[in-house]
């Protein structure tokens, strides 16, 4: 092969080339396109894939087939309670008609903002005949609803669909916010205020209903001790009469040792008394005063030869309250010697 003929081919292939570029073009599956002769619409291609124009004479302008956003700045409302809002908002849209789109809007750019023109007047109406408390909590779906429908009606003629519309914020202006923060912390602080009262007065029942079930009980406690203290009383009380009715005398002289026990305490105990006082009847007579009396009349008229446990028992000694009495005859002051004077300290 000559080089002449090569060159030729080459040539030609090259030029085949640059008319493939020219002519063939690829629609993406995310685009759709719009074939234009001469600045008029010829086709609309919505299928993805290889298609072809005429060089130089057509051209192509391609559109987005997924869904695309137009985002709205912050914008002051007055809802029918005459209360200032400040909304933000945005629209998700399609473009379902890429030949009335191109011939209204022609590109995107200005379709978002005819969109958001048409975004912004539907909000002030539909969000100022509404109250505050449906925007903010009651009916806000209803309402974002209502916007959608209208924005849509509106916005057919562009060739698109509004998929959806979002209000995004809903808050008072900041002068408006502080104002309502400070009056809900009024309110809470006498909400507060009020529970605590109920919970003061609350606890002053429960206290006093306690405090009336406390004394109740320790009455009832002090009763029921009083008696049982009574009655252990009354037993001991038997008890002894029980021990002295089995032998009066032993009982005495048992009394007579305590009260020598209590009466005459290691230390300066000194006692003025009569030698022939009940309170040494066990001094002078191992018997006591009983005994020497019963032997006394035996001697004299011989009447004291009965038992002297058929006789009933002199009732025992007690202690002397004072530490001093008043001297008698046969006994001196000051433990001194006497006839049957007392010790004058007992060890």
């Amino acid at each position: 092969m000559s080089r002449a003929t090569l060159t030729l081919i080459l040539v030609l292939l090259g030029s085949a080339a640059v008319v493939a570029y020219l002519t063939m073009f690829t629609v993406e599956q995310t685009q759709q396109a719009l074939v234009l002769e001469f600045g008029k619409p010829k086709r609309v291609i919505k299928e993805p894939g290889l298609n072809y124009k005429v060089p130089f004479i057509q051209n192509v302008e391609f559109f987005d087939k997924r869904i695309l956003d137009v985002d709205t700045s912050s914008q002051e409302v007055i809802a029918s309670d005459k209360k200032r809002l400040v909304v933000d908002a945005f629209a998700r849209y399609r473009i379902i008609d890429p030949l009335l789109f191109f011939q209204s809007v022609r590109d995107e750019r200005i379709a978002g903002s005819r969109i958001g023109a048409i975004l912004e007047a539907s909000l002030r109406r539909v969000l100022g005949g509404a109250s505050f408390a449906a925007v903010v909590r009651d009916k806000r779906e209803a309402l974002m609803r209502t916007i959608l429908s209208q924005v849509n009606q509106e916005a057919t003629p562009f060739g698109v669909q509004i998929v959806d519309v979002r209000i995004k914020r809903v808050d008072l202006p900041e002068a408006n916010m502080q104002a309502i923060y400070k009056r809900m912390q009024t309110e809470r602080q006498r909400e507060a205020a009020e529970w605590r009262a109920e919970g003061e007065g609350a606890s002053r029942r429960i206290r006093a209903t306690a405090d009336r079930q406390v004394t109740v009980i320790k009455a009832d406690a002090t009763g029921e001790s009083e008696r049982t203290r009574g009655d252990g009383d009354a037993e001991k009380n038997r008890v002894f009469a029980d021990a002295y009715n089995q032998d009066p005398d032993f009982f005495a002289f048992y009394r007579s040792m305590k009260a020598y026990e209590a009466a005459l305490k290691a230390g300066d105990t000194r006692l003025l008394l009569s030698p022939d006082s009940e309170f040494f009847q066990y001094f002078n007579s191992s018997m006591g005063k009983g005994a020497s009396q019963g032997s006394g009349g035996q001697g004299s008229g011989g009447q004291g030869s009965g038992s002297q446990r058929d006789q009933a028992p002199a009732a025992p000694p007690e202690a002397p309250q004072g530490s001093e009495a008043a001297p008698t005859p046969g006994s001196t002051a000051q433990g001194s010697p006497g006839v049957g004077a007392a010790p004058a300290q007992a060890q």
